[in-house]
């Protein structure tokens, strides 16, 4: 059984990241996973959540927020929508946007899209989860 297997993250505006992991952690819409080398292959669609990317006994994080994921034996690839470093987050931003979900949460009106304004909320806390 191989140690590792490459991982890579792209998104529409760049190549966010590659290299030999050991394992990587992440949210699907069904679920949390961890994918080690060897995992079956796979395809999911990606939910908001930490990425975490082991890289022998070191760890990074990233907030990543949508998008898919295909894994083979060897190598991972996360087609991601959204994806940040917590040095990239705007933590005041993220602050703000929490706040104006919330608000339009517990007004409960009819007008409101409360999928959306959920989304939003979950996004906010993702990124804000990050600032440790």
């Amino acid at each position: 059984m191989a140690d590792v297997m490459k991982l890579k993250v792209i998104t529409p505006e760049e190549q966010f990241y590659e290299g030999d992991v050991s394992m990587v952690e992440l949210t699907t819409t069904e679920g949390d996973i961890g994918v080690y080398p060897e995992h079956i292959p796979l395809t999911a669609v990606v939910a908001p959540g930490i990425l975490k990317i082991h890289e022998g006994s070191e760890v990074k994080e990233a907030a990543l927020m949508s998008g898919f994921i295909t894994i083979l034996p060897d190598v991972v690839t996360i087609l991601a929508e959204i994806v940040e470093w917590p040095d990239e987050i705007d933590f005041d931003r993220a602050e703000q946007a929490k706040a104006r979900a919330e608000k339009r949460l517990a007004e409960q009106r009819s007008d409101i899209d409360v999928p959306r304004a959920e989304m939003a909320l979950k996004r906010a806390l993702i990124r804000l989860e990050m600032k440790h």
